[in-house]
């Protein structure tokens, strides 16, 4: 029979917006394990699960941290009270906590006393209704009416009229039938209650016990900080919407989003969890991308779903047209639909599609080895090689509405190389054979019809280092100290290492750079 062995939530905190999808562990009736789902429109041997949420009242109201959510608040920012920011972010756990949260926190009320001076009044903002700036100063008790305020959605009702539930000093209410809930602004400060249960297709009567889970209590959606933008000069002028006006100019980014599969705990132990979870980042991601309205968009780190399932549909409805280009798996023993790669897209309105290169890296490992590896070295070489970083190249033609007057009919070609070199420090060699590896492969495109070269992507490498200044230079000095790890010989004679595009840098933001 369909038995439920276990249920679990990715992310430890739920966030108001963000998807929570429990991870549902079955036993088949042929004993087989799987996640994979049994509505009852497909039932399972007669069988079929049922999922309930519940928000879980508390008979005691009680205010939670803005910061950490899962301890109990003892002190308010009165300088939110006055501002009329979301009462939810006005409260903290610990003086340390206001402290230390300070210079995010202060962003609250400068937005607030901006949003004052400029409208005059109450406006709906990206952190909530402010109408004048207020000070750091913090309440040390919580009054009654100060813990209601969060537990409720302006003066709307909180709860549905009807109560589904009572246990103790605790009443659920129901609010989803589906395996898959979304928080809503009502939720804020409340636990929420998942159940799972196998039920007979043709009684409708429960079979077995009934599996459940209780989350932290759900918080609003937190806003990321502002990024301190760095203006390039020279580089036309921005129109109304942010867009470059001059003559000929087009913009450009590209962005390493750490695929869902690397962002671990493990990993990033300074995150929490929540803040790491993909439903939460994903959202943040669009609207940065989306925020920026560059004309190319090249994305490293981009898993196989996400890209068919979220951003190729989400960007397409802004106008853009993408390419896709997954790494290889000969290395990768995981899922194969969380594999990721990278991800290029260009606004329809000002390119179209001429033609599509995709580069291997291990395919050119394979050809390095069998032309200049001795036999016994093989192995050896292409564990050291074989990587599965790929590189997307695009060619795109400018739709141009007036041509130039000193060469009509032109067609206005760029090529576009978006690339994730390996991460690995220990391998500077192979980070250099790659990048020496597109690079002239780039250069047999330019040459066949002397097309721009725009080369982006997470280069895995610092400035000073070989494939900088492969990229930057040209070439790659002979006494570089980057070019004394060569196990195999593949980077010799050194002055083999050099290029003829003429590409500079115009974009570096950790390890992800643009070349043009």
């Amino acid at each position: 029979m369909l038995s439920v062995l276990r249920v679990h939530l990715p992310s430890d905190i739920p966030i108001v917006g963000c998807e929570l999808t429990p991870y549902v562990l079955l036993r088949r009736p042929d004993k087989i394990v799987t996640t994979d789902d049994v509505p009852e429109t497909a039932p399972l041997d007669g069988h079929f699960l049922r999922y309930k949420w519940y928000r879980v009242q508390s008979d005691k109201k009680v205010a939670v941290c803005s910061v950490h959510p899962s301890e109990p608040a003892t002190l308010q920012c009165l300088g939110c009270v006055k501002s009329k920011i979301p009462v939810a972010k006005s409260y903290h756990c610990t003086p340390k906590c206001f402290s230390d949260a300070w210079q995010h926190h202060r962003v609250l009320h400068d937005r607030a006393a901006s949003a004052a001076n400029e409208n005059g009044n109450e406006e709906e903002e990206l952190y909530g209704r402010f109408n004048n700036s207020g000070s750091g100063s913090i309440n040390t008790s919580l009054s009654a009416s100060a813990s209601s305020a969060s537990l409720t959605n302006g003066s709307a009702p909180v709860y549905p009229a009807a109560v589904t539930q009572r246990s103790g000093g605790e009443t659920w209410f129901e609010v989803g039938q589906f395996k898959t809930y979304t928080p809503t602004a009502d939720d804020i400060g409340h636990v929420l209650k998942f159940e799972c249960t196998v039920v007979d297709a043709e009684t409708k009567l429960t079979v077995g016990h009934v599996n459940t889970l209780l989350t932290s209590r759900v918080i609003p959606a937190p806003s990321p900080s502002p990024r301190r933008l760095i203006p390039v000069d020279g580089m036309g002028h921005l129109d109304a919407d942010g867009r470059i006006t001059s003559s000929g100019t087009f913009t450009v980014l590209s962005y390493n989003i750490l695929s869902d599969a690397y962002a671990s705990n493990d990993l990033y132990n300074y995150c929490p969890t929540w803040a790491l979870s993909w439903p939460y980042r994903r959202q943040n991601l669009l609207r940065e991308i989306v925020g920026y309205r560059a004309d190319i968009i090249c994305l490293q780190e981009v898993q196989s779903d996400h890209y068919e399932d979220f951003f190729s549909p989400e960007l397409d409805k802004h106008g853009y047209y993408g390419f896709y280009k997954r790494k290889t798996n000969e290395v990768y023993n995981g899922n194969i639909n969380t594999i990721d790669g990278c991800a290029t897209f260009f606004r329809r309105d000002r390119f179209s599609h001429v033609k599509k290169y995709e580069v291997e890296f291990n395919k050119a490992a394979q050809s390095l080895t069998d032309a200049v590896i001795p036999t016994t070295q093989k192995k050896t070489a292409l564990n050291r090689l074989v990587k599965d970083n790929i590189a997307l190249i695009v060619v795109l033609e400018a739709k141009v509405i007036n041509q130039p007057v000193d060469n009509p009919g032109k067609r206005q070609l760029l090529c576009v190389a978006n690339t994730h070199v390996n991460v690995h420090h220990d391998l500077m060699d192979v980070k250099l054979w790659q990048v020496h590896t597109l690079l002239k492969g780039l250069e047999k495109i330019a040459a066949s019809a002397d097309i721009p070269m725009l080369v982006c992507g997470d280069f895995n490498s610092i400035p000073g280092s070989a494939p900088h200044a492969l990229l930057a230079m040209g070439k790659v000095d002979p006494s570089h100290p980057d070019l004394a790890v060569d196990p195999l010989n593949i980077l010799r004679p050194h002055s083999k290492l050099v290029h003829q595009l003429p590409l500079c840098l115009f974009v570096f933001c950790k390890n992800s750079w643009s070349w043009i």
